[in-house]
């Protein structure tokens, strides 16, 4: 069975949709099965993989026209890469999702019948903490929350994690914190403040690797690709495949207790 990891941070802006590209991608070419699930109706994850937005996805699974297996489109580029892919139409979800019988397990009964054809399924949500946020953290087993390297990033994780807590307490007692990345990081003071300072504070929870600031990063979406195959030699592609391999290290520790 997949484990599925939300990707959620309700500050926008802070590498949220390129770690969910880029850290899927980069588990799928260590020969893991991943799917890719986009819960934004910004549907950048589905376009910085090269799909077009205006096809059927999520929206369609979560009003019951279809089902996930129906609308999973496989990656050309990377064989063990699926994507479950949005569109502007999930803005609709928020005010939907709550008239819906079993409301807040709806994203939860879309996964199920597809969680024994992956490994891991990543779900990027939406820059806000909304209904379908909270949705999402019903189905999901863990959140991994990138973090920017400034300290406006830092302001609204209290929020984030209120809610998770607030999940954690009824919806869903078993999600846990997979970790915290630290993303577009510089070699400044300031940067470097910020990163002790989660540190500090999340202690093992803040995953080893850093993602810095990139250009190459910046515009691989625009090439519908992610990193490693725009550039493999890019500092961001090397970030993400390192990262790719602790988060595998950190699950196989967490397997064995």
């Amino acid at each position: 069975m997949a484990k599925v990891i939300a990707l959620a941070n309700q500050k926008g802006g802070v590498g949220k949709t390129t770690t969910a590209i880029n850290l899927a991608a980069s588990l799928a070419l260590l020969g893991k099965k991943v799917l890719l699930l986009d819960a934004d109706p910004q549907a950048n994850a589905t376009s910085g993989l090269g799909f077009d937005i205006d096809l059927d996805g999520i929206y369609e699974c979560l009003i019951g026209e279809k089902r996930a297996e129906e609308v999973i489109l496989q990656s050309p580029d990377i064989k063990k890469l699926w994507l479950l892919p949005s569109s502007i139409q999930l803005v609709a979800a928020d005010t939907e999702l709550p008239k819906m019988d079993n409301a807040h397990y709806i994203i939860k009964s879309v996964i199920e019948p597809i969680r024994d054809k992956f490994d891991y399924i990543f779900i990027d949500c939406s820059p806000s903490l909304g209904y379908t946020t909270v949705n999402i953290l019903t189905a999901a087993d863990s959140v991994l929350i990138p973090v920017q390297c400034e300290y406006l990033a830092l302001e609204g994780l209290s929020k984030l994690l209120n809610t998770i807590k607030i999940v954690k307490g009824g919806l869903n007692p078993d999600l846990d914190i997979e970790g915290f990345v630290l993303t577009m990081y510089m070699r400044n003071r300031l940067n470097n403040q910020v990163a002790t300072e989660v540190r500090q504070h999340f202690g093992e929870l803040a995953f080893d690797t850093v993602i810095q600031r990139n250009i190459r990063l910046g515009e691989a979406p625009s090439h519908g690709k992610p990193i490693m195959l725009y550039d493999a030699a890019a500092t961001g592609a090397v970030n993400y495949l390192t990262l790719a391999k602790e988060f595998l290290k950190r699950n196989r520790k967490a397997n064995k207790k």
